[in-house]
């Protein structure tokens, strides 16, 4: 079988979202490879070991590609794939003059050659990520996080969402209510539930991504640990109103609101959208951990959560990546 390969050459601040949009059209996978260049900076502190280190890719950009079955409409596909990355500008993505090809490409097995980079990760001395596909020995007390994450997940290389899992293991107490907003692959909610939360529920407005969360959440026996639900945090504040006189609501949500902690790992314009959600969403003392947030937008990701009462207590950086913990007094 022959593909149809579709590839954008841009940056690496708006990977999340062109990738977003290449699933949308219909993508069977997408495959990201960012810059090797010598000068970045790569975490070493657990011994990880890079296997594809250096490519050709200028620093600071990223080549994304998209694949598609024969018969797809590729004329209309590229026509909204531009005008859907010509609109980043709006939100002060920078794009960086992206260029488009397409052309097609043999079956090889495309869609599982990816894996044999995604080895066993050590996030953090007790918390390791562990393809499903791999053989791997956990030493006495560590955690595994089993992952299948499809060709358009998280697999928790990606720094916003290491810096999260990192954040969580500090923040998340026995017996948490968590809220996970984006969940996307599930491995937040997952790491948030293996951490001691009391309950989870992960949200996501992309089919595809509730598909793979719950059977990310099956594969690691937490089923009745982790709600996994198709939508925002309006619905669930919506549906939070309702369940004061409606006990099924309640169930359905699997948290108690309000939660102890929420984390989101989206793009800063769009967890700027719903600051205040999340804010109302939190219990007093309750903690906000924000990721995805590249380090230009920072200054305003902080300015949005204060502006809405929150304290900005700490952050974290990695490459060009920061994660930000504010509390709500």
């Amino acid at each position: 079988m022959r593909w149809h390969e579709v590839t954008v050459h841009t940056t690496e601040e708006a990977i999340e979202m062109i990738s977003n949009f290449i699933h949308e059209l219909g993508a069977g996978g997408v495959a990201i490879e960012e810059s090797g260049t010598l000068n970045k900076e790569r975490d070493t502190s657990l011994g990880q070991w890079y296997e594809k280190p250096l490519n050709d890719i200028p620093e600071g950009r990223a080549e994304i590609k998209g694949y598609f079955s024969e018969g797809t409409d590729m004329e209309s596909v590229m026509e909204q794939l531009q005008a859907s990355v010509a609109q980043l500008t709006e939100f002060d993505i920078d794009t960086g003059n992206p260029t488009f090809e397409l052309k097609e490409v043999d079956d090889e097995d495309w869609a599982n050659n990816w894996k044999q980079y995604f080895k066993p990760l050590r996030i953090t001395d007790r918390m390791t990520i562990k393809p499903t596909w791999e053989e791997y020995t956990p030493e006495p007390d560590e955690l595994i996080i089993e992952l299948d994450p499809g060709m358009a997940f998280g697999t928790g290389t990606h720094a916003t969402t290491s810096l999260c899992l990192k954040t969580l293991e500090k923040v998340i107490r026995q017996g948490d209510d968590v809220i996970d907003v984006g969940t996307g692959s599930g491995v937040l909610a997952i790491a948030a539930a293996k951490l001691g939360a009391k309950h989870v529920l992960a949200l996501d407005l992309d089919p595809v991504a509730v598909s793979s969360a719950t059977e990310n959440t099956r594969l690691n026996g937490l089923d009745n640990d982790i709600t996994i639900k198709l939508s925002d945090l309006l619905g669930v504040l919506r549906e939070g109103a309702s369940a004061e006189s409606n006990p099924s609501a309640a169930a359905a949500l699997g948290v108690k609101l309000p939660v102890q902690v929420v984390v989101a790992n989206i793009l800063a314009e769009i967890i700027l959208l719903f600051v205040k959600d999340v804010y109302d969403v939190l219990a007093s003392g309750g903690t906000y951990v924000v990721s995805g947030v590249i380090k230009s937008k920072q200054d305003d990701v902080e300015k949005g959560l204060t502006e809405v009462g929150f304290t900005v207590t700490d952050r974290h950086e990695d490459q060009d990546w920061v994660v930000i913990i504010a509390r709500k007094p």
